[in-house]
């Protein structure tokens, strides 16, 4: 989109969705996040089972935070020591 007051206002307005649609709902990568991506990914590579940077991110983040991981992608998060379900399968 070009340059201008729509695409300014654009702007503006999807900043304030996410600043208060997603309000409280966020979690930051600290430096607990930090050990738990350590954690993954050396539990995931002592089992021979590669972990790309994003899922042990994401599966770092859930360990330091006690959350569980929403995804379609179970497999990818197994033996991470994390909580996974699919929110796309029956239950």
């Amino acid at each position: 989109m070009p340059s201008g007051r729509r695409r300014d206002g654009l702007g503006a307005a999807f900043r304030s969705l996410i600043a208060t649609g997603f309000a409280g709902r966020t979690l930051s990568f600290d430096s607990a996040c930090a050990e738990g991506y350590a954690t993954v990914r050396t539990r995931r590579e002592t089992a021979g089972l590669p972990l790309s940077i994003p899922d042990a991110l994401i599966a770092g983040t859930a360990l330091a935070h006690g959350a569980t991981v929403a995804t379609r992608n179970v497999a990818d998060f197994a033996g991470c020591g994390v909580a996974v379900i699919d929110p796309w399968q029956a239950a």
